[in-house]
């Protein structure tokens, strides 16, 4: 039996400016959570007031998913990622009014604008990625490209910590961040110019296309496939993932919300100081990916995910005593087994779906509101004690294992001929 390859050679440029994209979305989405407790400093707002600032960005997720599947399916990959890449930038350039006029609404609008462009260019991005191989690899194409975001969050902390909070507190200003996101909106409509002279290949999904393999030959044993005209919603694996995804995000974004306030109060760190720990953390969720990637090469993918979310349920336990650093090295290390989940449930979810990969990836990225809906909820938590609020993510990586273990097989359909 041959090993299934990578990819082809054919393919390698597209894949990798592909792949750099999930690294310039995940400054954005990381640089969010440094302007929550900016926000909190320069606007005086409150943290379930600032956690608003992931309800911007996760709620065009939300938004956006099923209209970005539509564009895509209509248009295809190239032409959804240059949308994509215009509406990042624009919302950028919103910044500098939002600046001017110290508005946290108008932030939140400039912050909704740029994540309905980082909306699109998931929804394109991942089926993008597992369509330039052969589908036994797509696991491994689409960790490899989320090893990228890794890199990506890395800088986005980085990045905060030099430009945002690099004076002092009484220095803090809203001049720093138009500065920023002005330079960050320049890049990426650079980008959306390039990209709009690069040759795609012709692409097919190989979803797709091991469904149309299927009926051609015909074959009458009961395998381990899901017809193209089943519903979405009555495939019980994709549905799980939806649910799984979710939830993930809803840890994912809560975890990174406050994990400088929890640096401030519980550690007595600068804001600025805070920053470098988080990249630090960012940097074990790049590393947390490739392991992931490589593991998977040995261990099933659904196993690789249930191992590292038990592993995070043990560090939340940890994080939420203050046990000192302690703890603060334990929320340092959640990073490191959040590295593999949401691509390993994106990836999972799209198996043996034949031509409604496109659709699907919508409502995938659409389950990113989890975002959105969960961080003032655990904002409320953190005004009593940011420490304590870090018990409530452990209900989401219950549910993630539950679609680790039991939910993350497509069903066995016994095929008829047409």
């Amino acid at each position: 039996m041959s090993t299934a390859k990578f990819t082809e050679r054919k393919y390698l440029v597209v894949l990798a400016f592909v792949t750099s994209l999930f690294f310039f979305w995940a400054i954005a989405l990381t640089m969010g959570d440094i302007l929550n407790k900016h926000f909190q400093n320069v606007l005086h707002i409150s943290k379930s007031r600032s956690g608003l600032v992931q309800l911007s960005i996760f709620g065009a997720y939300a938004l956006m998913g099923i209209p970005a599947g539509l564009f895509m399916k209509k248009f295809g990959y190239k032409m959804g990622v240059i949308l994509g890449l215009t509406l990042f930038a624009g919302g950028c350039f919103l910044f500098i009014p939002a600046a001017d006029t110290a508005s946290f609404g108008f932030f939140r609008i400039a912050l909704f604008i740029l994540a309905l462009g980082m909306a699109t260019l998931e929804t394109v991005a991942h089926p993008f990625v597992a369509a330039l191989g052969d589908e036994r690899t797509s696991d491994q194409r689409v960790n490899f490209a989320q090893s990228f975001n890794g890199l990506g969050a890395i800088a986005g902390p980085l990045l905060g910590g030099l430009f945002i909070f690099s004076g002092s507190a009484e220095d803090h200003s809203l001049d720093s961040v138009k500065s920023l996101y002005t330079w960050i909106g320049i890049i990426i409509l650079m980008l959306a110019v390039i990209f709009s002279f690069i040759k795609v290949p012709d692409l097919k999904d190989p979803h797709a296309k091991e469904a149309e393999q299927f009926e051609r030959e015909g074959l009458e044993r009961e395998i381990e496939t899901v017809h193209s005209e089943v519903p979405l919603w009555k495939q019980r694996h994709f549905v799980f993932a939806v649910i799984a995804q979710f939830f993930n995000v809803a840890a994912q974004g809560g975890t990174w919300a406050f994990f400088i306030n929890y640096s401030v109060e519980k550690m007595q760190m600068q804001e600025s100081q805070a920053t470098y720990y988080f990249s630090i953390s960012m940097a074990l969720m790049m590393g947390g990916r490739f392991i992931g990637t490589f593991l998977m090469k040995y261990i099933a993918p659904n196993k690789v995910l249930a191992i590292f979310t038990a592993c995070n349920i043990v560090l939340c336990l940890i994080v939420s005593q203050s046990f000192g650093w302690v703890s603060y090295i334990s929320l340092i290390l959640l990073n490191l087994f959040l590295s593999v989940m949401y691509p390993t449930i994106f990836s999972l979810g799209l198996k043996k779906l034949g031509g409604k990969v496109q659709q699907a990836s919508s409502f995938l990225v659409m389950a990113m509101f989890g975002g959105a809906f969960f961080t003032p909820i655990m904002g409320m938590l953190a005004e009593k004690d940011v420490a304590h609020s870090y018990l409530l993510p452990i209900i989401c990586y219950v549910v993630i294992i539950l679609f680790a273990l039991k939910f993350y097989k497509p069903k066995r359909i016994h095929p008829t001929r047409k």
